[in-house]
C-alpha cells in the first residue's frame, strides 16, 4: 500500500476514519502507561522504515510519537482511545518531517554520485538525530573523493533537478529492473512499489518521504569517514539543508566564544592554541624538574 504521506510528502493536515483502536501492553514500546494501537483508512504520518524514522504528530489533540508499518497498514500508538468509525484530524510535526525529507533525498543523491563516479555501492544508511551516514563497499574513501562528491551534489542542487515518484505493481519487472535497491523489499511488503527518480541521476526503490526538487535540499556537506564494523566497508557522514545551517550557527557561536577567550582573530585561533599547548608542555616539564629538586633537597635534610 502507498500511504497518503507517500503520495504527497508536503501535506501537513489530513482527515481519515478510524478502522481499529485496541489497547495494547508491550514492554518493547516506547513510553510507559496505557497505549492504544490505532489504524486509519489512510495516514500522512510516515511509519518508520527504509532507514527513516517515523513522523510525530497528532490525531485530533492526541500526540502520536510512534508509527510502525505492519504489512500494508500503518499503526499509530497513542495514550488515549479513539472511537472506531470516527473521522479524526491528523496533523504532522512539519519541522521533523521536512528535516527527514531533506536527509533522505540527500542520501539518495550522495549514494547515486558515489556509485556513478567511483563504482562504489551503498550497502545501508542511517538517518540520525543530528548526523546521518551511508555505509559504502570500500575500505577507504579519500578526502579528494569526498570533495568531488560534495561538489557534484551541490552543483546538481543548484541546477534544481526534479525529484518524482513512480508507483509500479510488483509484476512490473521491466520497469523495476532499472531501479536500484540496496536493501531490497521487506519480507512483509504488500502491494505497489515506489521508485524515487532524481532527474537524469538516479532511480531507487524507496518507501520514504522526499522533496520534489533538489533545490529544496539547499546544500549538502560531507563531514568525515570512519571504518565500519563490517570488514572492508566505510561509513560516510553527512548533513543536508537546515542541518548544515544549524551546524554553521553552532560553529560561529564557538568561534565567537574562543575569540573572546583567546583575544585574537578567528584566523589565529589554531596558531595561538598550538602556542599555548607548547607553553603548557614547557611549564609542566619545568615543574617536574623543580619537584624533583625539592624532593632531593628534602631527602638531604
Amino acid at each position: 500500500m502507498v500511504f497518503k504521506c507517500q503520495q504527497d510528502s508536503f501535506m501537513r493536515e489530513f482527515q481519515s476514519r478510524v478502522l481499529v483502536c485496541e489497547k495494547v501492553s508491550d514492554p518493547n514500546l516506547k513510553n510507559d502507561g496505557d497505549r492504544y494501537e490505532v489504524i486509519l483508512e489512510d495516514t500522512i504520518l510516515f511509519p518508520e522504515g527504509g532507514g527513516q524514522p517515523c513522523d510525530f504528530g497528532f490525531l485530533n489533540d492526541i500526540p502520536v510519537k510512534q508509527v510502525v508499518r505492519r504489512a500494508d497498514k500503518a499503526v499509530h500508538y497513542v495514550e488515549k482511545p479513539l472511537s472506531v468509525g470516527d473521522t479524526v484530524k491528523q496533523t504532522i510535526n512539519w519541522e521533523r518531517r521536512f528535516d527527514h525529507m531533506q536527509q533522505h533525498s540527500g542520501q539518495h543523491l550522495i549514494t547515486a554520485i558515489v556509485d556513478r563516479e567511483f563504482k562504489i555501492p551503498t550497502t545501508s544508511w542511517w538517518l540520525g538525530e543530528e548526523v546521518s551516514q551511508i555505509e559504502i563497499e570500500s575500505p577507504s574513501f579519500s578526502q579528494e573523493q569526498i570533495q568531488k562528491v560534495e561538489d557534484i551534489c551541490n552543483e546538481l542542487i543548484r541546477s534544481g533537478k526534479n525529484v518524482t515518484v513512480n508507483v509500479y505493481s510488483s509484476e512490473s519487472e521491466k520497469d523495476l529492473e532499472k531501479a536500484r535497491s540496496a536493501r531490497g523489499l521487506p519480507n512483509d511488503h504488500v502491494g505497489d512499489i515506489r521508485v524515487i527518480n532524481i532527474e537524469d541521476v538516479d532511480n531507487n526503490m524507496c518507501c520514504g518521504t522526499h522533496v520534489s526538487n533538489l533545490s529544496q535540499l539547499q546544500v549538502i556537506k560531507l563531514l568525515h569517514t570512519e571504518k565500519s564494523k563490517r570488514k572492508g566497508n566505510t561509513l560516510l557522514y553527512f548533513l543536508v539543508g537546515n542541518r548544515v545551517l544549524k551546524r554553521l550557527t553552532n560553529c560561529l557561536k564557538n568561534e565567537q566564544q574562543l575569540t573572546v577567550l583567546l583575544k585574537c582573530n578567528p584566523s589565529d585561533h589554531a596558531d595561538l592554541v598550538e602556542k599555548i599547548q607548547r607553553n603548557v608542555k614547557t611549564l609542566n616539564k619545568n615543574l617536574q624538574t623543580v619537584l624533583k629538586e625539592l624532593a632531593s633537597y628534602e631527602a638531604d635534610n
